[in-house]
């Protein structure tokens, strides 16, 4: 069984892993081979952090922003609809 982050912000089980990774504290979300997380969680500290979404969408209603390094072209969207961050 794994725990899935919904787009609620809350935890659920899940039968299927998630297909999307994420950050708790800086609220970046991106693909289980970015290679940013992966050089973060090689560092260690990183894990207990980490949280996990099924979709895009979850993360995004989750209030989580798409990683600049594994998903640049979401990201220049989503900085282009939130110019201010």
């Amino acid at each position: 069984m794994y725990k899935l982050l919904g787009g609620d912000g809350r935890a659920y089980p899940s039968a299927v892993p998630g297909r999307y990774g994420g950050h708790r504290r800086s609220r970046i979300y991106g693909r289980l081979d970015c290679p940013s997380a992966l050089r973060a969680l090689g560092r260690g500290g990183y894990r207990r952090h980490r949280v996990f979404f099924a979709t895009e969408l979850d993360a995004l209603a989750a209030g989580y922003r798409p990683c600049a390094v594994c998903l640049p072209e979401r990201y220049a969207v989503w900085k282009a609809l939130h110019p201010s961050r």
